[in-house]
């Protein structure tokens, strides 16, 4: 269990950029990544603003081969990998292929298959579903075709824990790592944007701008009313070091801690939750045998609902007590929006790049202060700060919740 887990390559699809290096200068930008919803009719909708990735060609990234049956998720992920892996630089062959692994978190990510396949087979019948789209109305389709395109033989895993599944995925991979069940892992998150997942949010009145106002996505502000629907793809290379070492990679950081603990008392307003977060984020401090002063910045997963922002708040004060006000804290869902199950590997992925470039990402609409929201929130400027150990943490309104702490390597 002392194997050292290291980061050697990130790939990600967001509506901010595609490709680990535009993405860490979308944020460092404080470039936002909101439009008008072209991927389906919004005409029965009064709000229809999201982060839609618009300049997504998967055939730029994974040739024509095998495309046309795959869904929009399994697109965005198999793409994220192979960005990673061409990041990485690792060569997949005979000799190293079943101990390489996957692990995807997702949760959405076949709800639009299900529903397209089974209306075809409502309307003209059983009989005259197209059967090569079958397998994408499986939750493991898109992890599957990770391995699948990328000629892995390692272990195949989804983890489906709601807004927790991308950093989830990473806790599973850097486990089989520790554990020396695997020497490479490609882990991370997917969820893209369509009309079901869209309607669901819509229906439960979780969108900003329902009442009539201007969507905005303004997380610890005392104006939020609700999030803005996202969709992305993270996936990121994690690798036993001696083996990084070994075939001469370069190191982006280290994942040097991780914390996962549920919340019996969670609903869906967060009122009554924190408990699990907390324990969380300090059963990831212990992993990584660190103190509340070695955490120099805090990737939270606000996302600009009341009470989610004001549970996280609450959360890092009772493990940080007074060290919780020299932390800074800040949210890229305020650029991106709330992409559910890739958000937490999404967030990763900025705070690796935080480490590597020395910057923290801003809260970005930050203007009035919620009382009960008092941290420094990085408000509306890109920071520049060394950063030794970024701590990333996600919680689901039904009880999950994750920590991972992410260190600069030495």
């Amino acid at each position: 269990m002392n194997r050292k887990v290291v980061i050697t390559g990130i790939g990600v699809l967001s509506p901010i950029g595609i490709g680990r290096d535009r993405y860490w200068e979308g944020l460092f930008q404080e470039k936002t990544g909101f439009k008008t919803i072209s991927l389906f009719d919004t005409a029965s909708f009064n709000v229809c603003v999201a982060g839609e990735i618009s300049d997504f060609d998967p055939v730029a990234i994974l040739g024509k081969k095998g495309l046309r049956t795959l869904d929009r998720s399994t697109r965005l992920i198999t793409s994220a990998a192979q960005l990673a892996i061409d990041n990485s630089g690792l060569q997949i062959t005979d000799e190293n292929t079943n101990s390489i692994g996957v692990s995807i978190g997702t949760t959405f990510g076949s709800l639009h298959s299900i529903s397209q396949f089974d209306r075809e087979g409502l309307v003209e019948g059983p009989k005259y579903v197209n059967p090569s789209l079958f397998p994408n109305t499986v939750i493991n389709s898109p992890a599957s075709q990770v391995s699948i395109r990328c000629r892995i033989k390692g272990f195949n895993t989804t983890v489906s824990t709601g807004f927790c599944a991308g950093l989830d995925a990473v806790s599973y991979a850097v486990n089989f790592i520790k554990l020396n069940r695997a020497r490479v892992v490609l882990a991370g998150g997917v969820e893209e944007l369509c009309e079901e997942i869209y309607h669901g949010f819509y229906k439960l009145g979780c969108l900003s701008g329902l009442d009539g106002s201007e969507p905005v996505c303004c997380p610890y502000d005392a104006r939020r009313n609700g999030i803005i629907l996202s969709e992305g793809a993270s996936v990121a290379v994690f690798e036993d070091e001696e083996y990084a070492l070994r075939r001469g990679a370069e190191i982006i950081a280290a994942v040097t801690g991780c914390g996962n603990a549920f919340d019996s008392e969670a609903e869906r307003s967060f009122q009554h939750a924190g408990k699990g977060l907390a324990k969380a984020i300090s059963l990831a401090l212990q992993d990584a045998a660190l103190t509340h002063a070695e955490i120099d910045y805090i990737s939270s997963s606000a996302n600009s609902s009341q009470g989610l922002d004001r549970m996280e708040t609450k959360a890092i004060k009772e493990v940080f007590r007074e060290h919780a006000y020299k932390i800074p804290v800040s949210t890229i869902k305020s650029m991106i929006g709330e992409s559910f199950s890739a958000s937490g590997a999404l967030a990763l992925a900025a705070a690796a790049g935080a480490i590597h470039k020395g910057f923290i990402p801003p809260t970005v609409n930050y203007k009035e202060k919620d009382p009960e929201c008092d941290l420094d929130y990085v408000a509306n400027g890109t920071r520049a700060q060394e950063i030794k150990n970024a701590l990333v943490i996600s919680s689901d309104p039904y009880g999950n919740n994750s920590a991972i702490i992410v260190g600069k390597y030495e």
